[in-house]
């Protein structure tokens, strides 16, 4: 799955550690999701667009 969270993040320029604490995650779940090694669950998701304030397929597409 393809994601847009790192350029949300920087854009409003956060940090890992700041996004993780604002989604209730670790900074590590975090640099994973960012690097495509984790495709996080739907509620984690939802909380990352809610986070950004932009719908959920802002920030991830299926990747064909």
């Amino acid at each position: 799955m393809a994601n847009h969270v790192r350029e949300r993040r920087e854009e409003r320029g956060l940090t890992q550690g700041e996004l993780a604490a604002a989604v209730d995650v670790t900074r590590q779940s975090i640099n994973a999701i960012e690097r495509g090694r984790y495709d996080p669950s739907l509620e984690l998701a939802l909380k990352l667009a809610d986070e950004f304030g932009c719908p959920v397929e802002a920030l991830f597409q299926l990747e064909e």
